[in-house]
Formats: structure tokens, sequence, C-alpha cells
């Protein structure tokens, strides 16, 4: 009797198992069915939709849950089976209804795919594979405007970057150099840098001349701010009824590189140690820009947009890495030499840029070089730096009349900056 309840009990556990995984299946089919069934032509019957992308991901489910318990040929047959399927569905839309394009079927074999990762108990990464597939197929117009907007030389210095990052990389030797450089933590660093950089890029690319040049400046300063507010300043000068969004632009590039160079200290030092010593500060700053913009008097909607270079392009890769190293080691030796006044004259590398005096602080507090509030200050110091540095570019490439207002504006930022700066400071070192 008390063998007969325990198998009962042992059968109960299975089954809850196998209903819990069709129900996640079905849920999964269902979810990128509907999208299909949305996408259908008026008057037009689908050939697969909500009900077929479902049985799919059951299907799936079904036969690598039976490949588990019984024989693992189900499972290949069921993929041989599916992949026929699919090969007769490209057939029929193309041939037969004269309906160009094979993703459909090629979403009706994932979808199949992600069923046998539920049996396999990869819960997480099938929930994430449906939830990308579904967004891919339902933001079909916005890729394709994305794609033709993208220059030959930006797809190629794209493909160059991905090519060298993925023969470097597994190459790249994983050890301390002098007990500060590690080659692969600073090719790591500059991918990250570089695809935020190039996500930026694209959604500038895709909208800065629908949504004016504020917009174009907020993301321009995620991609290069100092090159963004160059683009800004020339615009300036050449269409001088321009002066005041280029100027909102400007303090915009200039917020969004403060936010920036936060997300940077993140990726270096996944403790969160320096960016939390850091927020306060920066943020602070950025409400400040926010204010000054608020205050403007400004028609973001400007059919106008900023040329730069492509993130992914070697060139800025390559000087963002060389700088990376080499000021990781100038820091270090300048603290050896003048102590932590040596760090913080490192801040002066904001000039050139701030991201890199981040990334480098940042690496060297992580390795215990340094401490995590000289190197925050020091970061906060080499934005405020970066900014005076915009100052010069505006005067140089822009009118004279952005070039007064931005140094009034910017004037006020650094000396509130400063202020905050040594406030911060004091309390750190409490």
């Amino acid at each position: 009797m008390i063998d007969l309840a325990a198998q009962s009990l042992g059968n109960m556990g299975i089954n809850f198992d196998f209903f819990q995984k069709l129900a996640l299946a079905t849920l999964i089919g269902i979810l990128i069915g509907i999208e299909r069934e949305h996408r259908r032509p008026e008057k037009m019957e689908l050939i697969a939709g909500v009900r077929t992308f479902t049985i799919a991901c059951i299907a799936g489910m079904l036969s690598s849950y039976l490949a588990l318990k019984i024989n693992p040929g189900i499972l290949i047959v069921s993929l041989a089976f599916f992949g026929i399927i699919s090969a007769v569905y490209i057939y029929i839309k193309n041939v037969t209804l004269k309906m160009p394009g094979i993703t459909g079927p090629i979403a009706l074999y994932c979808t199949f795919l992600l069923g046998v990762l539920i049996s396999y108990e990869y819960y997480l990464p099938a929930i994430a594979g449906s939830v990308i597939i579904t967004l891919l197929l339902a933001e079909k117009q916005p890729l394709h405007s994305f794609a033709t907007k993208l220059t030959d030389d930006e797809i190629l210095s794209a493909v160059r970057f991905l090519a060298v990052v993925f023969i470097l990389y597994p190459i790249t030797p994983d050890t301390s150099y002098m007990g500060m450089i590690n080659p692969r933590t600073v090719l790591l660093v500059v991918i990250f840098v570089a695809t935020i950089s190039f996500i930026s890029f694209v959604i500038m690319k895709e909208m800065g001349t629908k949504r004016g040049i504020p917009l174009s400046g907020m993301l321009g300063g995620l991609v290069n701010s100092e090159a963004t507010t160059g683009a800004l300043s020339s615009m300036a000068k050449k269409r001088t009824e321009l002066t005041e969004p280029i100027f909102v632009g400007i303090i915009l590039c200039n917020a969004s590189m403060l936010l920036r160079n936060l997300v940077i200290a993140l990726i270096v030092d996944p403790t969160a140690n320096v960016f939390f010593l850091m927020v306060i500060p920066q943020i602070l700053m950025v409400i400040f820009s926010a204010a000054v913009v608020i205050k403007s008097k400004n028609d973001g909607h400007v059919n106008e947009s900023i040329q730069l270079q492509s993130p992914f392009a070697l060139s800025p890769s390559i000087k963002f890495a060389l700088g990376f190293a080499g000021l990781s080691v100038f820091t270090r030796f300048a603290n050896l030499w003048a102590g932590v006044a040596g760090v913080y004259a490192t801040a002066l590398g904001g000039f050139i840029s701030s991201a890199v005096v981040t990334a480098s602080v940042s690496a060297l507090a992580v390795s215990g070089h340094v401490s995590y509030g000289t190197a925050a200050l020091t970061a906060v110091l080499a934005s405020i730096i970066s900014t005076g540095n915009k100052m010069l570019l505006v005067r140089w490439s822009g009118p004279a009349e952005l070039g007064s207002r931005v140094n009034k504006t910017f004037t006020h930022f650094i000396i509130l900056g400063t202020i905050i700066l040594i406030i911060w400071g004091f309390y750190i070192n409490l």
C-alpha cells in the first residue's frame, strides 16, 4: 500500500513537470503565432498562423520529451520532419503564391526548436528566444529602414570590427602585465563601449532628421561628445538661424556624455563601487543641464542631422584601446610618484576623452592600485574638464553668438560641478 502511494506521488510529479512544459510551449507558440496572424494580408489565407506556430512549439516539446523518456531517435525524426515542412513552406510561399521571403518558414522551424529547449529545461533561453523572434518579426519595417540608411563604409566598418574582435578576443592573453594591464580586459571594454556607441549611432541615423538637432546632439554625445560638439558648431556657422536648437543640442550632448561615463564605470567595475561614488555629482550636473534645456526656447523639430564616424570603425576603437592602456599605466606611475594628486592630474585627459579617463581609473580601482573614491573623483573631474574643452571647440568652429551662450552656460556648469566635486570629495573621505 505504501509503495503504491509512493508510486502515485511520483507519477503526479512527472505529470506536473509535463504539463508545466506543455503550458510554456503553448504560450510561446501563441505569442509568435499572434504576430504572424497580425501580418496576414487582408482577405488572404495565411499559410502558417497562430495554430500552426503553437502546434510547432508543442511538437518540439513533445518530441524532445519522448526522446528523453523513450528513444533519442524520435527527436532526430522530428527535426528532419520539420525541416521538410519548412522547405515545403518556402516553396509554396515563393513559387506557388509568388510571395518572396523565407522569414516565416525559418520562424516556424525556430519555434519548433524553442519547444525542444523547454523539454531540456532551458526555460529562460526559450522565453528570451521567443521574445527576440517576436520582436524581429514585428519590427520588419523599422529594421528594413535602418538597414537601407547605413552606408557601405559603415557596414564594412562593423564587419571589420567584429571580425577583428572574434579573431583577437579568443587568442588575447588573459593575464595582467605590470600588475595593471590585462589585454583581454582592455579588448572587452573596447567592445562594450563601441557597442553602446554604435547603438546610439544607429538610433541617431534612424531618428535624427525626424526628431531634430537636440536629439541628434544627445545621441551623438553617447558616440563622441567632442566630435558631436564640433559638428554642431560648424553647422551653426553655416546656418545662424539654427543657433537655438544647436545650443540645446550641445547642452544635451554634454549631459549624455556624463551618463555614458557612468555606464562605462559600471562596465569596467561590475561591483559598481566607482559607479555609486560617481552617480550623485554626475546626476546633479545632468539635472542642471536639463534645467537649461527646459528654460531654452527651442523648436526641436528642425530637419537637420549631423555626420559622425561609425564607432565600429577600427580607427576610433584602436585609439580608445591605446588611450585606455596608456593612461592606465601613466595613472599608476603618477600615483607612485605623486600619490593621490598624481591620479587627479590624469583627469586632464578629459581634454581628449573623458571616457578613456573613466575607464582607466575604474580599472585601476578594480585592481586595487587606487581607491574607489579617488577613481570616482578623478572620473567626475575628467567630465568637468571635458565640458571646458567643449567651450574651446565651440569658440573655434562656431559663430560668436553660439560661443557666448555656451561659454556662459558651461562656465556656470564648471563652477557648479567643481563645488559639487569638493563637497562630495569631503563626504567620501570622511
